[in-house]
């Protein structure tokens, strides 16, 4: 298999296409304008008007696990049942997580509140989703990146939250840890 490493601005272009592709428009991506307002077309400068999340979590199971548990509905269900999401809020009769398994696929956690698309899926080791929260105006979307690696007989996951709109982040890193990381832990043991 031969992969190739791309820099920050190449992976946001490649993703902007992408997306654009899959006729997800108007995501929190933005050019530079050039003197007369217009775009900048070729090498433009991408702005960096929005925050981002970075997280470092260690979880006491194996990737596979850890990567089941985020890419199948059924399994996922049990984050959500111990989600802070689902104490505080979740309609008791909420629809249940739907979440494909392939690139391109969408998924819809915590009765559709979380939503969006999967960009890159990579058995047991990677997660790129365009990913979005339902109060967003329409069209918004940001990039969630999940990277797993072995971290001794467990498993270390790094997270990367982009291209959300500004003022967002904090509510967004406490939702990781509440919604996800602690319940996963417990999900795990």
């Amino acid at each position: 298999m031969i992969t190739r490493r791309f820099n920050r601005r190449d992976f946001t272009v490649r993703c902007a296409a992408y997306l654009s592709g899959l006729g997800i428009t108007g995501t929190a991506l933005a050019f530079r304008a050039g003197a007369q307002g217009a775009p900048v077309s070729s090498g433009g400068e991408i702005l960096r008007d929005y925050e981002a999340i970075h997280h470092e979590v260690s979880f006491k199971a194996r990737r596979q696990r850890v990567y089941e548990l985020l890419t199948d509905a059924t399994k996922f269900e049990r984050v959500i049942q111990l989600s802070d999401a689902k104490n505080n809020g979740m309609p008791p009769n909420a629809p249940p997580a739907t979440i494909s398994r392939d690139a391109g696929g969408t998924f819809s956690l915590f009765a559709g509140i979380i939503s969006g698309r999967h960009i890159e899926l990579v058995l047991n080791e990677r997660l790129v989703q365009a990913w979005r929260a339902v109060h967003w105006k329409a069209g918004i979307y940001s990039i969630a990146r999940v990277q797993l690696s072995d971290e001794g007989s467990g498993t270390k996951l790094v997270l990367d939250h982009t291209g959300f709109p500004k003022g967002e982040a904090q509510g967004l890193s406490d939702g990781w840890h509440k919604n996800y990381w602690k319940p996963m832990e417990q999900a795990l043991a």
